[in-house]
């Protein structure tokens, strides 16, 4: 039945994942997009940190969580870990504020799908996740004499990534994974410039800028994890990873149109031109990737509670993107600081539900490496999560996950925008047993 079910969620969600307009921040004009969270839900609960690695559920932030040795706690008996399965979705509602006005937006997205296989000493993984996303609608009004001059900006699209992952077992103690991600989608984007009487009526052809680029590339991101014990009863957890610089090649469009926009602003398009960019050496491009380095550490007691904390770093001052620039942006190297956990009472119960119930907290700090108008964007973010098992209690962790977060990004300083959002975040995690060895008397 669950492999029926994964059949259908990764047909369902893979259509989807296209469709999507995964983000309303106007940040996403910048760059190729707002770059979206890699992890889970339950990653999310706990602030993002991706410092905690069992058996039992899927990581998504370091490939190294792959590999693991067999179940030895009762109930298990020696059993081999369980084939695990993930799909999770967001609920995101921003309030967008500057100086002067505010306005609220909703999304709601596709997270992931991702698929864990035990392999012996190994394991493998392989899903689909969004990478970057672009979805703003901008405009900005300027007087000029007796005119006004009204400037649109609209983007859409993002990028997608299929990764493949290994994991292998070096020791009781140590592991050691790889992800290859493949990267691919597009951006586009559209720059319009109305001129108006002081009766609002346009007094001149508009013109219409088009531009869309279709990215894709290879990039690859190594992991290591250790746990070990400190005591009878508590752990400690190590992780870390890194990502090497990559490319992207960009496939690129322009058009330019001659517009009339009626008094109800309906556009009209009179005729169009495309741009030859080959002439410039604009008509495919290579985008730098930044790398992408982290250290996580954590201690705990197996099954019962964790606290950890992750910090990454990031090369993103030498991002550019030369088919679209901004004269009022740049990058600078960018940061994050993560600190979370959670608490089990008891996985075993069989008296209460809420004490099988897993509870999930976490903040996080970043600076994003972008900065417009001399202002750095910074974001942070506070969350709790709820793990609800569902089915009989067979010892496999089948969840429901809820995630609850509220987060600001950006800054009202420098005529720019503050973001104030709420995501609300599910997943159905599911395991199953494939491979269970048959005990005949």
């Amino acid at each position: 039945m669950i492999k029926r079910l994964v059949v259908i969620l990764i047909a369902i969600t893979s259509c989807f994942s296209y469709a999507q307009q995964g983000t309303a921040s106007p940040y996403s004009f910048y760059g190729i997009g707002s770059l979206k969270f890699k992890g889970t839900v339950e990653n999310r609960g706990m602030g993002g940190i991706g410092s905690y690695i069992d058996s039992l559920h899927i990581n998504l932030r370091n490939p190294a969580s792959y590999a693991g040795k067999n179940l030895q706690a009762q109930p298990y008996d020696g059993e081999s870990r369980p084939v695990k399965f993930s799909v999770a979705g967001t609920f995101t509602s921003t309030s967008l504020n500057s100086n002067t006005e505010s306005q609220n937006a909703s999304t709601s997205t596709f997270d992931y799908l991702a698929v864990s296989i035990p392999l012996g000493r190994f394991g493998a993984g392989f899903g689909l996740l969004p990478f970057t996303s672009v979805g703003y609608k901008l405009q900005d009004i300027n007087a000029a004499q007796n005119n006004r001059v009204d400037y649109r900006y609209e983007g859409e699209g993002g990028l997608n990534k299929v990764f493949f992952s290994l994991g292998y077992l070096v020791n009781d103690n140590f592991t050691v994974g790889v992800d290859a991600n493949y990267n691919f989608g597009n951006t586009q984007n559209s720059a319009i410039q109305f001129i108006y009487d002081n009766q609002g009526n346009p007094v001149q052809f508009a013109t219409r800028e088009n531009n869309r680029s279709d990215l894709s590339g290879l990039n690859f991101n190594f992991g290591a994890a250790y746990k070990g014990k400190l005591t009878e009863k508590l752990e400690l957890s190590a992780t870390a990873t890194f990502a090497p610089e990559s490319k992207l090649t960009s496939a690129n469009q322009r058009s330019i149109s001659t517009i009339i926009v009626s008094t109800l602003g309906d556009e009209f398009v009179q005729n169009t031109i495309d741009v030859d960019l080959a002439s410039s050496g604009l008509l495919e491009t290579d985008l730098d990737l930044p790398s992408r380095l982290s250290f996580g550490l954590g201690i705990g007691e197996s099954s019962k509670w964790f606290l950890g904390a992750e910090y990454v770093a990031q090369n993103t001052s030498i991002f550019n993107n030369p088919i679209f620039s901004t004269t009022n942006s740049s990058f600078e190297d960018a940061s994050s600081f993560a600190i979370g956990g959670f608490y089990l009472p008891s996985y075993r119960s069989l008296s209460s539900y809420f004490k099988r119930v897993t509870y999930r907290a976490g903040a996080r700090f970043e600076n994003t490496g972008l900065i417009v108008n001399n202002e750095s964007i910074d974001e942070f973010g506070i969350s709790f999560g709820l793990g609800l098992p569902i089915g009989p209690q067979t010892g496999l962790f089948s969840e429901i996950n809820l995630g609850f977060e509220y987060g600001q990004r950006g800054t009202k300083s420098s005529n720019l925008i503050e973001e104030n959002f709420f995501n609300f975040n599910v997943s159905l995690s599911l395991s199953d047993r494939w491979f269970k060895k048959r005990k005949y008397n």
